[in-house]
């Protein structure tokens, strides 16, 4: 799946809504859903981690602080890829649970991403929260789901639906293509959509003289907006707008 991924300053309150819904609702035992934002990525978890966090959420916030004190993280060193820890990882024979055993679905999406200091099931959890928050902001609101997966809220998507939820394809398939807030170059020509943009959502593209081709929104306007961008545009800036899907 092709995204232009990016992690959001912020959600609009209607999505987070919709996140924190699908959050609460969860049946998971040993497992609690997440009050918040429905953000299953963020900062590095402190060292002692809140309570609220899930166990899901603390092993995520391990593997983002594993990415950040690596030896990679050197000044000057390309940022490791989504869901991969630039620190040492376990090689995949020592992918093994403390009981049973893991399919071979789930030794593919480990692979590659568990630090040493982390339990394989532990990161494992992480995919499968991944995957639970896909499936019930989705029965809430497809498109809420492909905007916070586009918009990154929905930590490494594209992994979890390959290997342990392909079901939920179809939430990938909405999300292809779409760019989240910030600045993108050369962004791909076509017609896109807002779904649920807060009320300071604006956005402009330009050409390679910097001279506007579009923007918006018209004064009064309201959402959702759509977004034409031409064919030859050199940069898309959107702000407050959390996400934008093709339309």
């Amino acid at each position: 799946m092709r995204t232009h991924l990016r992690r959001p300053v912020a959600t609009s309150l209607a999505l987070a809504a919709a996140l924190a819904l699908a959050g609460c609702s969860s049946g998971d035992s040993g497992r609690s859903g997440d009050p918040g934002s429905g953000r299953t990525e963020g900062a590095a978890a402190p060292a002692t981690a809140p309570a609220s966090l899930s166990a899901a959420e603390r092993v995520a916030g391990e593997q983002d602080g594993a990415a950040t004190t690596g030896p990679s993280s050197a000044p000057g060193a390309a940022p490791a890829p989504e869901g991969t820890p630039a620190g040492p990882v376990r090689p995949d024979a020592a992918l093994t649970p403390a009981t049973g055993s893991f399919t071979p679905k789930e030794k593919r999406y480990l692979s590659g991403r568990v630090p040493q200091a982390v339990d394989p099931a532990a990161v494992l959890d992480v995919g499968k929260e991944t995957c639970q928050r896909i499936s019930r902001t989705a029965k809430h609101d497809k498109d809420a789901a492909a905007a916070a997966v586009v918009a990154g809220d929905l930590r490494d998507a594209d992994d979890a639906v390959t290997h342990l939820c392909p079901d939920q394809r179809p939430v990938l398939d909405a999300a292809e293509g779409g760019y989240p807030d910030g600045t993108h170059a050369s962004p791909a020509a076509g017609r896109y959509r807002t779904v649920s943009a807060g009320p300071g959502c604006s956005w402009q593209v330009t050409d390679a003289k910097g001279t506007r081709v579009a923007g918006g929104p018209a004064p009064g306007a309201t959402g959702p907006h759509t977004l034409t961008i031409p064919p030859g545009a050199a940069r898309f800036e959107s702000s407050g707008c959390y996400a934008w899907l093709r339309a």
